[in-house]
């Protein structure tokens, strides 16, 4: 077995050979019962590092593959939480990449304006008039989307900032730990926040992550993850992409909150049926677009028998590839969003324009606009409480 040195180091292992040059033939003496990044585990799921980039200030960014016995490959890195790629075969057993974004550190440090990947937060999605009440006092954040607030806004948000990781090498999954914190004078929001999100790959061919945080004051929290989907696969070819209006979607919703102009819910909740924001049975993404100003971007109000328990969120199908994903969730909500402001200009993974509906989004969250929305699930979080959140991403295969 060749590793890495870092990779050594880090498990707890003895060096004693030297070479090939940048690697190390290595005995591996056990000083703990700990394993190599889930080797010989009950789960055959593994996880690698590598260096991904160096941050202005000389932090190293790294990049962890993730892998289980059935060739799906999950990469993830520890700058702004962010899922690079997830390579999963079609149908004839041809694999490619399904995520619509960046590959490199510097495009992800530069450009990702689009939060192509991202682990969104504080506060995922937007919160009207950038501003809330919580405990008597007003918050005024800063208006990064018209007037309105998005995604935690433009002062220490997550998505920009880099992460300690580590992985967590337990017997039945390993996975891989990312804690930040988001300290009050770095952020918009009231208290000092600890945030933990694990990632874990299973023999089923999920992308599970787990997410918590905790904090010494009052505050409002909202995490998702922002990666963008296209079953079809991206390939290294002359093909441009292609665009996801021929998914097949059906989300587990029977109502959805409607939006003013700026995208802003109403307050209202109000049904999905007999309108083009019903997938409860499935249909394509194109069918009804049309219908809908600008595309879809709206958040649906998730069937749920009992808060926080996972359950069924969505479904997809992409016919041609025969790629599947089935999306799982604790939360209430799940923001649907097909890529709308997309234009073209940005220059993506293997050199290709991102155009628009070149990917979607299933972000599983609180209600958009929840803190000003006193009837929607609350997003407050007490210093005597702990935020949890489990999404899980099941990649498939329709035969």
């Amino acid at each position: 077995m060749i590793i890495k040195d870092e990779q050594i180091m880090e498990q707890g292992f003895k060096k004693v050979n030297y070479w090939p040059k940048g690697y190390t033939v290595v005995l591996l003496i056990f000083l703990t019962t700990m394993e190599v990044f889930g080797f010989d585990n009950m789960s055959d799921s593994l996880i690698t590092k590598e260096v991904f980039g160096i941050m202005p200030d000389g932090k190293k960014v790294n990049l962890f593959s993730l892998k289980n016995s059935s060739g799906l490959v999950v990469k993830i890195t520890d700058y702004g939480g962010t899922v690079v790629s997830v390579q999963t075969p079609d149908r004839n057993g041809n694999s490619a990449d399904i995520i619509i974004g960046y590959d490199s550190f510097e495009d992800l440090y530069h450009k990702n304006d689009s939060y192509f990947g991202v682990l969104v937060g504080r506060y995922a999605n937007r919160i009207g008039n950038a501003r809330f009440s919580l405990a008597g006092k007003e918050h005024v954040l800063s208006a990064n989307n018209g007037d309105h607030h998005l995604h935690g806004g433009v002062k220490g948000n997550l998505d920009k900032v880099l992460w300690s990781s580590q992985i967590v090498d337990e017997k039945e999954q390993p996975r891989l730990r990312l804690t930040y914190h988001s300290s009050e004078n770095s952020s918009e929001y009231s208290g000092n926040v600890d945030l933990q999100v694990d990632y874990s790959l299973t023999e089923n061919n999920e992308l599970v992550i787990e997410y918590r945080a905790s904090s010494d004051k009052p505050t409002i929290i909202n995490l998702t993850n922002h990666s963008y989907f296209n079953l079809l696969g991206l390939s290294d070819g002359d093909d441009p992409i292609e665009n996801v209006l021929g998914h097949e979607v059906s989300i587990n919703a029977d109502f959805y909150t409607p939006v003013d102009e700026t995208l802003i819910p109403t307050g209202e909740i109000i049904s999905v049926k007999n309108t083009p924001m019903d997938f409860i049975a499935p249909k394509t993404i194109g069918l009804e677009i049309g219908s809908v100003s600008g595309g879809y971007d709206h958040n649906y109000v998730l069937n749920k028998t009992e808060r926080d328990v996972l359950s069924l969120a969505a479904k997809v199908l992409e016919p041609k590839s025969g790629r599947t994903l089935t999306v799982l969730t604790t939360k209430p909500g799940l923001q649907f969003y097909t890529g709308n402001f997309l234009d073209g200009t940005q220059i993506g993974k293997y050199g290709k324009p991102i155009i628009k509906n070149g990917g979607f989004c299933m972000e599983s969250q609180f209600f958009p606009n929840s803190p000003n929305q006193h009837h929607f699930p609350s997003p407050v979080l007490l210093p005597s409480e702990t935020y949890t959140h489990k999404t899980v991403y099941k990649f498939g295969i329709k035969k």
